[in-house]
């Protein structure tokens, strides 16, 4: 145990429980096999998902309101959102990779070959790029935003963190979708599957919507608010389509012409 007056971590004077300068606790015991499994494995096991779990509900049941508590300094219960949105795209890319093998294995589904030297530099880079891909959602969600919701006069990064919990919702309820198209491999719930992705397909459209008239229903009146929800998605749509546009001509020397996806 540390009978120091000085932390051990950056050597500044203590009082109390913890460090004033660091945060470290005061109180520190030697590591033996109780108190690592007791202090280290189980303590920091419960914590992570302890906040994952709260930060899960938070983004699916209120993410705007969320957000502005996140903005506001109310951040002690929430897991890292964007190293959640990584591992959550982590996670999609496995199954969906397993899914796609078992569809291939259980009914020769015909795969889509993208031919000539595009395909060859197409499939390669989605594999290689894909988290990046997917993660860019957040920016442009925080910049769309940012020039749309101006009344609040929250700065980019701000925007960031509300377009990072609304994402990650997004993802929470991809991700179930993802196990739930599992569903298919089996003789009698397929048709559940079909009812459960058109349920799941509306929730994902309205969950952005959601979170947004959450942050922002104070300052806009419902008509202008929906107007520029339709431009913010409006915005989004053509911003993918400016971005798959650049990929695939330099993917193809700018030679679209060239670019043939068969069956």
């Amino acid at each position: 145990m540390n009978n120091s007056t000085k932390c051990l971590n950056c050597d500044q004077e203590i009082s109390g429980n913890f460090c004033s300068h660091c945060g470290q606790k005061t109180a520190i015991h030697r590591i033996d096999f109780k108190n690592f499994i007791k202090h280290h494995f189980l303590h920091g096991l419960f914590h992570i998902e302890k906040g994952m779990l709260f930060t899960a509900k938070e983004s699916l049941i209120r993410p705007g309101k969320a957000a502005l508590d996140y903005i506001e300094g109310k951040r002690i219960r929430y897991y890292n959102v964007f190293y959640f949105i990584l591992l959550l795209i982590g996670l999609n890319l496995f199954l969906s990779n397993y899914h796609a093998q078992l569809v291939n294995e259980y009914f020769d589904h015909p795969t889509i070959v993208i031919k000539d030297t595009f395909g060859n530099k197409f499939q390669p880079f989605l594999i290689k790029n894909a988290k990046i891909l997917i993660f860019s959602f957040v920016p442009l969600f925080a910049i769309n935003s940012f020039i749309l919701f101006r009344k609040r006069k929250l700065n980019f990064s701000e925007h960031l963190i509300i377009a990072g919990i609304t994402f990650l919702g997004i993802l929470l309820i991809n991700t179930l979708d993802t196990i739930v198209s599992f569903l298919i491999f089996t003789e009698y719930f397929d048709i559940i599957y079909k009812i459960l992705t058109i349920i799941i397909g509306i929730t994902i459209i309205l969950l952005p919507i959601f979170s947004y008239y959450q942050t922002f229903k104070e300052y806009y009146k419902k008509g202008t608010f929906a107007f520029r929800v339709i431009l913010f998605i409006l915005l989004t749509l053509l911003e993918l389509y400016v971005f798959a546009f650049f990929i695939v001509g330099y993917l193809s020397n700018w030679k679209f012409g060239d670019v043939q996806f068969n069956t």
